[in-house]
This record gives structure tokens, C-alpha cells and sequence, in this order.
């Protein structure tokens, strides 16, 4: 515990945790720091103006997102590629049908 800082001394350090309801900075042992320690509502890291219950579900929110955004983008790519890849044989023998027609047309067949 680093005593007699302010928050935003304390917060200068990655590994240190400032709890608002002991005025204490405190280094973190895990993770999460347990309620017996400082609850995650008074806690503080990272930002001083942030307590870490509300940062650790901003952080899960934002990720949840990107996770989504990826399955669409992931899932619209394929489904476009898959679209894409019946018309394949529809369109060669569009084309074949056209060339024979040309063929025809000048006598070249």
C-alpha cells in the first residue's frame, strides 16, 4: 500500500488500485480485488473519475460489440461469396450460349 498519494499519483502505477473509501492506494493481488479489500464500487484504476465495477462492464460492453461486428462482418462475407459462387455456372453458360450465337451468326461453326 502506497499511503499519503492522491488518486492520480496512485494511479500513475498499472499495478496499483486507489479505494475511495480508505483514501488508500493499494497494490492489486488478483485480478479483481476482493469486496474485503475495497469494494468495486469505491475502487479506482486507470481513471480516477471511473470506479472499476463501471469500467470492467464498459470494457465487457465494448468488446461484446466487436465480437458481434466480426460474426456479421464474418457472416456477410461468406454468405455474399456463397450468393456470388451459384451464379458462376448460370453466367458461363450465358456466356457459352452468346458465343455460340456469334458463331452462328458469322458461320464460324
Amino acid at each position: 500500500a502506497k499511503n499519503q498519494t492522491s488518486c492520480e499519483q496512485c494511479l500513475q502505477h498499472v499495478e496499483c488500485l486507489w479505494c475511495i473509501t480508505t483514501n488508500s492506494c493499494i497494490t492489486l493481488p488478483t485480478i479483481l480485488p476482493p469486496h474485503s479489500l475495497c469494494p468495486l464500487n469505491d475502487a479506482r484504476w486507470g481513471l480516477c473519475w471511473m470506479n472499476f465495477q463501471t469500467l470492467i462492464i464498459t470494457l465487457a460492453v465494448v468488446g461484446g460489440v466487436i465480437i458481434i461486428a466480426l460474426l456479421v462482418c464474418l457472416f456477410c462475407c461468406c454468405k455474399c461469396e456463397s450468393i456470388g459462387s451459384c451464379f458462376v455456372p448460370y453466367r458461363k453458360a450465358e456466356m457459352k450460349q452468346r458465343h455460340e450465337e456469334i458463331r452462328k451468326k458469322y458461320g464460324e461453326l
